[in-house]
């Protein structure tokens, strides 16, 4: 299974806003397995989800679990096109966000961000 967490500029923290995120971390579970290191990933401006037209390959193409600290709601319709479930939280550890999910435990509650707001009415008009 292919998670992908959006993480802020240092790697170090799950990142909200994931439809502008470029930093993502990559992880490759297997059932049973011990986690993995990410891969990391950094998007350019053209492959954020706001801007990109799916008009060619992306790096989180395949991806079955996005998590994000916040997103918009055409964010979240445009993943479901890729078939990835997106996943908010409030953690603020990428593999304590990851453990969770992989022990099928419930993530924490998601904080509020202005941004999820101004997310919501500029989606009102996205192309997603």
């Amino acid at each position: 299974m292919k998670i992908a967490v959006a993480a802020k500029e240092d790697w170090s923290q799950v990142c909200g806003h994931a439809g502008q995120t470029r930093n993502w971390l990559l992880f490759d579970c297997l059932p049973g397995a011990a986690l993995p290191a990410p891969q990391r990933v950094e998007l350019s401006k053209e492959q954020l989800p706001h801007h990109f037209r799916d008009d060619g390959p992306h790096p989180l193409h395949g991806v079955e679990i996005v998590v994000a600290a916040s997103a918009g709601d055409g964010y979240l319709r445009h993943m479901q096109k890729w078939g990835a479930q997106v996943l908010l939280t409030g953690e603020t550890d990428p593999l304590v966000a990851l453990q969770k999910i992989l022990a099928g435990e419930a993530l924490a509650d998601t904080r509020f961000d202005i941004t999820t707001t101004l997310c919501k009415l500029r989606d009102l008009f996205s192309r997603h």
